[in-house]
């Protein structure tokens, strides 16, 4: 049975490491910390570890990707599309007016993860504007710590598995800014994963350090895809930490390893002096292809 970490039960996580392996017997491991989620992996505590990288709402998950590129050495092995679904959660009774409906605006503090929260803003300022918002490291740690304060008037931005994993309501249901807010996970480990699942589509992720004083060097990296007509559906510069205003290009490629073109790109591009690191080739689900 395969291993694995992922962050606590109840999180947006661990929807989606169920909804992606369904039926499939697998032994979930839950860790406070994403740090501890990634060394799990890295010491062989788990197979694999469940990461979210991007969301619809606010991008890269700054933290995660750079764990992924400075920190472990563990390539992706399948990644998946799933809904991020985001509720208000506390203890009904506390927000109840004297006609019995729930008054937001009694609401003195929201918690929740920092990405989660994020993806409120336009809610939490329009029916809790007076609010103290605070950032925990998980969403269920935060509905955790509601359950923990009862009659101080705070609340919670989570998932219904841990409204009720805690025993708390849902004050407010889907109350994230965008009704298309959806959250790209990846599952790395150091094997190859096998799924009941067929994708229609396989990605590779790759770093490309570019050659310190060459101008165009990156036009040249791109054409090296264009003229073999090879579709790139992200390109994002991070930091190297090494020296200021050096980057590397992190690009996520529609194409498989197995093909003939993408290796032979990779080639050109490592003759123009470029470094080039393989950070995982692998199956791409949509939640639609899920769903089905």
């Amino acid at each position: 049975m395969k291993r694995i970490a992922l962050l606590p039960e109840g999180t947006v996580s661990h929807e989606a490491v169920s909804y992606l392996f369904g039926n499939e017997p697998v032994q979930l491991q839950y860790y406070k910390l994403i740090s501890d989620v990634f060394l799990s992996t890295v010491n062989g505590k788990s197979d694999y570890s469940v990461i979210p990288i991007e969301n619809t709402i606010e991008g890269s998950v700054s933290l995660h990707m750079d764990w992924l590129v400075h920190e472990v050495n563990l390539p992706m092995q399948v990644e998946w599309v799933y809904p991020s679904i985001q509720n208000l959660i506390g203890t009904r009774e506390e927000f109840m007016d004297k006609d019995g409906e729930i008054d937001l605006s009694k609401i003195t503090k929201v918690l929740s993860h920092p990405v989660a929260m994020a993806q409120c803003q336009q809610f939490i300022k329009k029916y809790t504007p007076a609010a103290e918002q605070e950032s925990v490291n998980s969403t269920v740690e935060a509905i955790e710590q509601v359950r923990n304060n009862q009659g101080k008037g705070w609340a919670a931005i989570g998932t219904t598995l841990g409204a009720a994993k805690y025993g708390l309501d849902i004050l407010a249901r889907r109350v994230t800014d965008h009704s298309n807010n959806f959250t790209r996970f990846v599952l790395i480990g150091p094997e190859k994963l096998q799924l009941s699942k067929s994708a229609t589509q396989w990605k590779t992720s790759i770093l490309v350090s570019l050659p310190e004083d060459f101008p165009g060097a990156l036009h040249q990296v791109l054409s090296a895809f264009a003229w073999r007509r090879i579709n790139l559906s992200r390109i994002e510069s991070r930091p190297t930490k090494k020296k200021l205003g050096n980057y590397y290009f992190y690009i996520d490629v529609l194409e498989s390893m197995e093909s003939v073109l993408l290796p032979a790109a990779i080639e050109e591009i490592e003759a123009l002096g470029c470094q080039v690191r393989v950070l995982g080739c692998y199956p791409s689900f949509t939640y639609e292809e899920l769903e089905n």
